[in-house]
Formats: C-alpha cells, sequence, structure tokens
C-alpha cells in the first residue's frame, strides 16, 4: 500500500470521486509521538480528510484542517498543500488516564475549522460543529453548509503492526445553480448507495482501481492521473530564529545563562534547533539593520 490518490468521473452522471491510502506518511507522523489508539485514528482520518479535501481545490495553496475542543483531545491539525504534502499533530488534555473509545466523546465543544489559503487570492475558513458521530459525518455537514453540495465520506484506520489510513469521496459536480448541488440527486444518491458498501479491509488490501470497479463496475468511469502523497514539515533554523525576534536579548541571554542554549523543537518532525549567545546576538542586529527592534 503506497502513499497515493486517485481522481475520477463519472461520464453519465454529475458525480465526482476520489480515494486516498497512506502508509509512510501516517507512519511518520505516529512514529515520534505515543498518542492514544483513539488520537491515532483521528489523525488518520484528518490526514486522509486532508488529502480528499486538497483534491477538490481548484487552486495552488495550502489547506489546514483544525480541531479546537474543550474535551480530551483539546487541539489537533493536519496541514496540506496541492502538492499533496501533509503534516500532522495533536495536543491532548492533561492526566487523562482514559481516553473515550467513540469519535463524539473526545470532544467538548469541538469546532473543526477548515482554512483554504491560496497561493493568489484571498483566504477563506469555513467551520463547523464537531457533534456527530464521526469525522465523516462532520465533513459531509461541512460540505452541505459551507460549500453547498452533496458529498458522501468513508474514512478508516488500520492501527496494526504497519499504520494505514484510507478513504473515499464521492462528490455532486457543483452547477452554477445552488440549489441543484443541494437537492436530492438521483444519480447522486445511487452512486453514494454504491460506495456507502465499501469495506475498510476493501481500501487497505485492493489497489485503487480495483477497489472502484468492485464499488461502480456497471458505471462509465475516467480515472485520472494518480496523485503522489508524501509527509513534508518546512521548518528551518531560519524560522525558529524569527520567532525568537519578538523576545528581548535580555531575556534569551539569561535562558542560555541558565539552560546553556536554547532549544526549539518542531511540533510536526520532532526536528531540534539551538541557539547560543553569538546566534542570539546575531538574530538580534539583524533586527536591528532591519529597523524592527
Amino acid at each position: 500500500m503506497s502513499d497515493i490518490l486517485d481522481r475520477f468521473l463519472f461520464e453519465n452522471r454529475p458525480v465526482r470521486g476520489e480515494i486516498v491510502s497512506l502508509s509512510a506518511s501516517f507512519q511518520t507522523v505516529l512514529g515520534n509521538t505515543n498518542y492514544p489508539k483513539v488520537v491515532q485514528s483521528l489523525l488518520g482520518e484528518l490526514m486522509v480528510a486532508a488529502s480528499l479535501l486538497t483534491a477538490t481545490l481548484k487552486f495552488k495553496g495550502e489547506i489546514a484542517l483544525q480541531i479546537q475542543s474543550e474535551g480530551p483531545i483539546r487541539y489537533a491539525i493536519v496541514n496540506g498543500d496541492h502538492k499533496q504534502r501533509l503534516r500532522a499533530v495533536a495536543r491532548l488534555q492533561d492526566n487523562v488516564s482514559e481516553f473515550p473509545a467513540t469519535f463524539k466523546e473526545c470532544f467538548k465543544k469541538g469546532v473543526l475549522a477548515i482554512t483554504l489559503t491560496p497561493e493568489d487570492g484571498q483566504r477563506y475558513q469555513g467551520m463547523v460543529a464537531l457533534d456527530k458521530n464521526s469525522l465523516s459525518e462532520c465533513l459531509e455537514d461541512y460540505f452541505l453548509q459551507s460549500e453547498q453540495l452533496l458529498t458522501k465520506v468513508f474514512l478508516s484506520t488500520d492501527l496494526g503492526e504497519q499504520q494505514k489510513a484510507a478513504g473515499l469521496l464521492v462528490q455532486i459536480v457543483p452547477t452554477t445553480s445552488e440549489s441543484m448541488n443541494v437537492e436530492n440527486n438521483p444519480d447522486f444518491e445511487h452512486v453514494a448507495h454504491l460506495a456507502a458498501t465499501v469495506k475498510p479491509e476493501e481500501l487497505f488490501s485492493l489497489s485503487h482501481r480495483e477497489v472502484i470497479h468492485r464499488l461502480f463496475h456497471a458505471e462509465d468511469i475516467r480515472i485520472f492521473e494518480p496523485q503522489n502523497i508524501q509527509f513534508y514539515c518546512d521548518c528551518s533554523k531560519e524560522r525558529s530564529a524569527n520567532a525568537l525576534k519578538s523576545v528581548s536579548l535580555s531575556e534569551l541571554n539569561a535562558i542560555i545563562e541558565e539552560e546553556g542554549d536554547i532549544k526549539m523543537d518542531c511540533q510536526f518532525c520532532h526536528a531540534q534547533y539551538s541557539f547560543d549567545k553569538i546566534d542570539v546576538s546575531n538574530i538580534h542586529q539583524q533586527n536591528l539593520g532591519s529597523g524592527t527592534a
């Protein structure tokens, strides 16, 4: 199972689809952490969802799926872009001895924010409450409320020896009339009914073309070129240094006196960047030179 996305289109129905499989990128996210199983599953589903949503975009840019909650899972975010590069992290409530087994119980006043940031154009954010029984249902609600599109989403994770995540999306092809995108549509209902027969083990064990054929063998379908997916983090020492510019030189030197140096960890890839007295002096000299000190 490789990290890949396939897009497909029903030639005789106003419906499009996408199917995603993740292994290496999902394993990288989990590799340096010790998340409870329910959090691992959530991150896998969020990564698949980010890939599926990115593939629906018509522009170059980034997408962020961010959960905030007062429950056991306080924060979770997945970043993706049009090149299908993903990264993810979660933050949990302190001192939780046992996490709930169900999706809904993990959140209190939970909200999912989906932020789209085009390379050219205005940023857009839509939000949906995490008040359904699954992330899939919440995403379907998001598409209905924010995008006015009939959508069915199927997400699965396998936390066995080789952690895997996969998903399937079918969606009405948007028309110029918003009402046509949300009304009951026989073509969409037919495709959604067929898609609902998919089994997690099929998503994990079969190729995308085999899954599509099993589900929609009586349909005329065009499958586009596959797109590879990878874990990617754009952190750097320079970016970390920029974060130190807002802290006074005296405060930074005091930390160095006590700790020996300043260490900054990337929350996504866990890379660590160290800064000594010479480093922080140079950072603030640059500030002075640019007139921002």
